[in-house]
C-alpha cells in the first residue's frame, strides 16, 4: 500500500529538482554565464522549459512578479510540497 506514495513521491522530487535547475539555467543565462548560442546549451534550455512549462505557464498567470522577481517556481514548489503532505495523509 505504501508504494504508490512512494512513487508519487519520488516523481514529485524530481520535478522540484528539474524546476530548481531551471531556475539555476535561467539566472545563468540572464547573468551571460551560459551562452544560448552553443548548441547543447540551446538543448539543455529547449529541455527543461518544456519539462517546466506546462506547470508554469498557467501558475504564472495568477502570480505577478514582485519586485520584477518571478515567484511562480517558489509557489509550485510550495504547492508540490502541499500534495506530497496530502499524499502521505491519505495514503498512510
Amino acid at each position: 500500500m505504501l508504494l504508490i506514495p512512494k512513487i508519487l513521491t519520488l516523481i514529485i522530487n524530481i520535478y522540484i529538482w528539474i524546476i530548481i535547475a531551471w531556475v539555476a539555467v535561467t539566472w545563468l543565462i540572464n547573468f551571460k554565464v551560459l551562452n544560448t548560442d552553443n548548441p547543447q546549451a540551446r538543448n539543455l534550455v529547449d529541455l527543461l522549459n518544456k519539462a517546466v512549462d506546462p506547470v508554469m505557464k498557467p501558475v504564472a498567470r495568477y502570480v505577478p512578479p514582485i519586485g520584477g522577481i518571478d515567484l511562480t517556481p517558489l509557489v509550485v514548489i510550495i504547492g508540490l510540497e502541499i500534495v506530497k503532505y496530502l499524499l502521505w495523509a491519505i495514503f498512510v
